[in-house]
Order: C-alpha cells, then sequence, then structure tokens
C-alpha cells in the first residue's frame, strides 16, 4: 500500500486544517521550519509567540508524515527504561530528560485546551501490556525503575490486567496515569491554527529543493520562491526526502501500519478497554490498540500494510477477543518511526544556525511538541541547550541492512503467528 493517507482513519475523520497555498513570493525571515509537523509546528508556535518572524514549509501537507500517522498515544518518558537512559546520558542529564518529558501529557493536553483543538483527547491512561516471562520481567523493572524516579505508575496482576484490558492474553501491564490518546492528525491541524493565530507563516506543497548558507545567513529554495532566515529548523524526521535525504542515513526508518475497525456493538465497547486508555505490548514485534471517539478500533503493528499483515491483524483481534463478532475492517494506512542508534531523540547543531531533530523512536506526540518549544526557547535566546541531547548523529552503519531486519522480523513472526492458527 502506498504511503498516501487516503485510507486513514485519522486524515478522514481530523477536522478540517488551515486553508494554505504554496510559497511563492520571496519571503525574509528570523527562522525557517521545514516539516509541518509536531516539531515543526509547536518550533513556530513558540516562536510566533515571542515575537519571532517564523516560516514553515511543508513539502505535502500537514501532518502528511509520521505525526498525522502516528497511533495517537500521548506517553509520558522515552523508549528507553529509566537505568539505560540514565547510562547513556548520566545520570544528572538523563534525569533531566526524564522528568522533563514526563510532563510531556501535562504540556500536551494544556496546548489542547489553551487554543481549544478538536483532537478527541481522552485522558485515562495508557497499558504497556506484558507477554510472556520476558514482557513480565521487562514490566517490573519499568515499574521498580519508574517508581524510584516518583513517577505515579501502577503494576497490574494478570487478573487486574486483563479486566482492564478485556482480554486473557496478558500476564501483567504498566499503567501510566499520565499518558492518553489523542486523534493525530487533529492535534496537527490544531497546532497549525494556533501557530497561524500567533503569527507564525505556514506554507504547504512546497517542496525544499536546496540550500546555502550565504554569509551569516540561510537560503532556502522551494519550487518559485527564495527564503532568507538567520536560522533553519530540519523537522522532517523519518521523511527527509527531497534534498534533506542524507539525514535519513542518521536513523533506522521502521514501517509502522494500522487498521481501524467499524464502530463496535455497545456490547463489545463494555468488554473492550472499557476504561478508554491506550495500549502497546511487550512483544519483540510490538503490536498496539486503542479506541476512538466514534467507538472503532484501532489496531497496528510493525511492518508494511499487505495481505498477511492484514490476515495476522484480524487473527489477533480475535485471539484477544473471541467475542467479537467478525473483524471488518474500514481504514488502513502505514507510516514510518525513525529509531535512531541510540534510541534517543536528538536536536543536532549541523553548523552555526542550522539546527536538525530526529529519532523520537515512536514517541512523537510530546517528544515533538516538547522538543519544539525547547528548540524555540534556545533560537530565541532563551537558554543555552537543549534538554534533549545535542550531538551531531553520525550516519549508522549498515543501516540498511537493519531496516531489513526489522520488516522481515515483523514479516516471519506475522507469518508465523498466521501458519500456527491455520495449522
Amino acid at each position: 500500500m502506498s504511503e498516501l493517507m487516503c485510507d486513514s482513519l485519522w486524515r478522514a475523520s481530523a477536522p478540517k486544517g488551515p486553508e494554505l497555498s504554496p510559497l511563492t513570493e520571496d519571503l525574509e525571515v528570523d527562522v525557517v521550519i521545514i516539516g509541518g509537523g509536531f516539531t515543526g509546528l509547536s518550533t513556530a508556535l513558540h516562536l510566533a509567540k515571542v515575537g519571532k518572524k517564523v516560516v514553515v514549509v511543508e513539502a505535502k501537507e500537514i501532518g502528511f508524515g509520521g505525526s498525522g500517522r502516528n497511533v495517537g498515544l500521548a506517553n509520558a518518558g522515552v523508549w528507553l527504561e529509566p537505568n539505560q537512559l540514565d547510562a547513556a546520558l548520566g545520570r544528572e542529564a538523563g534525569g533531566a530528560l526524564y522528568d522533563m518529558l514526563g510532563k510531556g501529557p501535562d504540556y500536551v493536553y494544556g496546548l489542547i485546551e489553551q487554543y481549544q483543538i478538536e483532537c478527541e483527547p481522552v485522558r485515562k491512561g495508557t497499558l504497556h501490556a506484558g507477554v510472556g516471562k520476558q514482557g513480565l520481567a521487562q514490566l517490573q523493572r519499568r515499574y521498580q525503575q519508574m517508581a524510584e524516579r516518583g513517577s505515579p505508575v501502577k503494576l497490574l496482576t494478570a487478573s487486574e490486567a486483563q479486566q482492564r484490558i478485556g482480554s486473557k492474553s496478558f500476564n501483567s501491564a504498566l499503567f501510566d496515569p499520565r499518558a492518553g490518546t489523542i486523534q493525530p492528525m487533529g492535534y496537527a491541524r490544531g497546532l497549525a491554527h494556533a501557530a497561524l493565530k500567533e503569527g507564525a507563516q505556514l506554507f504547504d506543497q512546497s517542496p525544499v529543493v536546496g540550500i546555502e548558507k550565504l554569509g551569516s545567513r540561510w537560503q532556502i529554495c522551494v519550487a518559485n520562491a527564495k527564503v532568507m532566515a538567520d536560522q533553519v529548523v530540519l523537522a522532517a524526521n523519518a521523511y527527509a526526502d527531497f534534498f534533506l535525504k542524507p539525514q535519513e542515513r542518521k536513523f533506522v526508518p521502521i514501517s509502522y501500519s494500522q487498521m481501524a475497525t467499524k464502530p463496535l456493538s455497545a456490547s463489545e465497547l463494555e468488554r473492550i478497554l472499557p476504561g478508554k486508555e491506550g495500549l502497546w505490548d511487550t512483544c519483540m514485534v510490538m503490536s498496539s490498540f486503542r479506541l476512538d471517539n466514534q467507538g472503532r478500533l484501532i489496531f497496528g503493528g510493525m511492518g508494511n500494510t499487505g495481505t498477511m499483515h492484514t490476515d495476522w491483524a484480524k487473527q489477533r483481534l480475535k485471539d484477544l477477543y473471541p467475542f467479537l463478532s467478525k473483524v471488518e475492517f474500514e481504514y488502513f494506512w502505514s507510516g514510518k518511526i525513525a529509531y535512531s542508534d541510540d534510541h534517543l531523540p536528538h536536536c543536532q547543531v549541523l553548523d552555526q544556525g542550522l539546527f536538525s531533530v530526529s529519532g523520537y523512536s515512536g514517541r512523537g506526540i510530546c517528544t515533538g511538541t516538547l522538543m519544539g518549544k525547547e528548540l524555540a526557547e534556545l533560537l530565541a535566546g532563551q537558554r543555552s541547550q537543549t534538554t534533549f541531547p545535542m550531538d551531531t548523529l553520525g550516519e549508522i552503519s549498515m543501516r540498511e541492512m537493519k531496516r531489513v531486519f526489522y520488516e522481515v522480523s515483523a514479516h516471519t513472526y506475522h507469518y508465523g503467528q498466521r501458519t500456527h492458527v491455520l495449522g
């Protein structure tokens, strides 16, 4: 299935974004931001609020990339376990990043309320569901490390988890009450409206074809116009097309696909995630599921969409919820997650006045929003560095081999699960 989002539930159900047009006239601004996702829009919003003249140029449409294809889990923290985070950055820097991202959902839901963003915000927490002995051990480690740092998480027993999830397939779950779910395309479009309200300029259908440093300033070229700026932010993340293509070599792109059912019956909704939490599991080939405001069940898993992926998803849902009537999917879509080698988000300084963000590892909503806020403060001279690592990433060795490994692993897992069921 193509990368076009014509079959995306989020694109189909989100409120309309602002009416934008391609950039056709030359401009001079303080900051130009390339990419209209969570990070780029948050950066623009926060810069405009302090009076900076800022422009966003988006190659496709607002939220086209990973932001609009997101699962919609507004999680606290990073992908790594807290001790791994400390080992990677040092206790002080790791602790600062952990604490800051722990407050990420507060900030995101605060922006949603402040700007009245229509994005189906539900703050009922998230469940990290345990599968097998290794999954239980992982959650026990995470719970202990998070509790030691004061996080209000709870490790649910098998019976508690099964009741909260509505399925007997899990032996535990780590509940985080700080988190929740949103409609990600609605959030992206809402951030765009907010940025415009604060005075930012936004242009879509404007792929950047060149960038050049002229003295102390930067010239960014699109098809029919140029922008001169003091500072540039590359905020394409896993969608580094056109002239940004070299940035792709700094992360491994992982495919993640999602499918949405038709709205479930009232009796089914009473049994499936009755508390309306979002969920992902501990399987090596991770899957996720959640509900939307119309009662659709959205199921996702690593790998590209296709017949095998869809067949596996249908069977997996039947295994999880045997009482479900025939599973019918209305929407299918896929996206890319940017995994850095250390699984950490980075704010890179590529040159004087040239910044690039990358590596959210599937935690883009809160991470991207806060990255944009801190990056705006950095560019406005309100801070000397970000809480995020600011080292420049090198190219990942054997990147294509690693990408293929993830894809083949997902394919093999889905095939094995399907064969096991059919056998």
